[in-house]
C-alpha cells in the first residue's frame, strides 16, 4: 500500500470508530417521572379556612408508571394524596393513599371531585376565587413537578374522612 492509501484508511477508521463511540456513548438519559408528567385542567376549590381539594388531569407520556410519593404546596401546612374509599359498609370516605398515587404508562389519571384529589390541610390563609395555588408532585426517582391551579367557587363534594383520622368534614 502507498502511505496515501495508508492515511486514507486510517482516516476512515477513525472516523467510522468515532462514530460508533457517538452512537454508544450518546448522553440522551431517560426523562425522569417530573419530566415525563403532564398536568392540566387544574383547580382548587376556594375556601376561607380548614381544608380544601385540588384537581387535575395527570398525563404520563413516559412507557413506564410514575410514582407521586409526595405533594406539597405553600397554601397548606399539611398536603396530602387523597381516596374515595369504601368504610366497610355502604358509603365511601376520603382517606390519604397509603402507598402513593400511580400514573399508568402512557394513559391519564384524573383529580376529580369524588375520587382521588390533592388535599390541602390547615390552609395557611383564605384561597380565593381567581387566585393560584402552586403545588410539587414529588416522584419516587426524586424528581418534582411543579405546577399551578387556578382556585374556583365549587359546592360539591362534600365527603367525610375516614373516621380514624379526623371525624371531621371535608372540604374538597
Amino acid at each position: 500500500m502507498t502511505r496515501k492509501t495508508v492515511r486514507t484508511v486510517a482516516v476512515a477508521g477513525v472516523a467510522a470508530a468515532l462514530t460508533l463511540l457517538t452512537a454508544c456513548g450518546s448522553t440522551d438519559a431517560p426523562p425522569t417521572a417530573a419530566e415525563a408528567l403532564t398536568v392540566s385542567d387544574a383547580w382548587v376549590k376556594a375556601a376561607d379556612a380548614g381544608m380544601t381539594g385540588a384537581f387535575a388531569e395527570l398525563s404520563n407520556t413516559a412507557d413506564t408508571d410514575l410514582h407521586v410519593v409526595a405533594v406539597s404546596s405553600p397554601n397548606a401546612s399539611r398536603t396530602e394524596l387523597h381516596e374515595m374509599a369504601p368504610d366497610g359498609g355502604s358509603a365511601m370516605v376520603m382517606r390519604e393513599m397509603a402507598d402513593g398515587l400511580v400514573i399508568g404508562a402512557g394513559s391519564t389519571h384524573s383529580l376529580a371531585p369524588g375520587g382521588d384529589h390533592l388535599m390541602l390541610m390547615d390552609i395557611v390563609e383564605p384561597i380565593r376565587p381567581g387566585s393560584d395555588v402552586t403545588f410539587s408532585l414529588e416522584f419516587e426517582d426524586g424528581s418534582v413537578k411543579d405546577f399551578t391551579a387556578q382556585v374556583r367557587d365549587y359546592a360539591g363534594a362534600q365527603e367525610e374522612y375516614e373516621p380514624a383520622t379526623t371525624g371531621a368534614g371535608h372540604g374538597g
